[in-house]
């Protein structure tokens, strides 16, 4: 195989594995100094859940959900963490009552997570799969 074939069979998997998140109802962005560019699905659960504190490249990660009524965040729970919204609530308030964790931050809209994970190191987050991105994040490939 040439390097010109791998090349775009490597862009080609990276359009299939963004695309396949925005059929799933979100798109995984990351802060636009994240050295890592894509995850795996287990990292990006673990992430989430707080079960890894750090990307695969070390560098450390801060997770930021969006609102429990947020489509995008349901589409996100059940694809992403195996989980409806309400058993990823139940998750939460566990580790919270014996102090094992609390929750990531919770923001409203698009714009405020893309916002947030913009101006804070080491943030990821999602968003809807219409939302256009804004300076100083990026889109993260997810691998399946």
């Amino acid at each position: 195989m040439t390097i010109t074939h791998r090349i775009l069979l490597g862009a080609l998997a990276a359009v299939l594995s963004a695309s396949h998140a925005q059929a799933q109802g979100y798109k995984v962005i990351a802060n636009a100094a994240v050295a890592d560019g894509s995850l795996s699905h287990t990292q990006l659960s673990r992430l989430f859940l707080k079960q890894d504190a750090k990307f695969p490249g070390g560098a450390a990660a801060v997770p930021v959900d969006q609102v429990p009524a947020s489509p995008t965040r349901a589409a996100f729970s059940q694809s992403a963490l195996g989980r409806d919204v309400g058993n990823v609530r139940t998750f939460w308030q566990a580790r919270i009552f014996t102090g094992r964790g609390v929750p990531p931050v919770e923001k409203s809209t698009d714009f405020e997570v893309m916002s947030y994970v913009a101006a804070t190191p080491g943030a990821i987050g999602y968003v809807s799969p219409t939302a256009s991105l804004m300076g100083g994040v990026k889109l993260l490939r997810i691998a399946q």
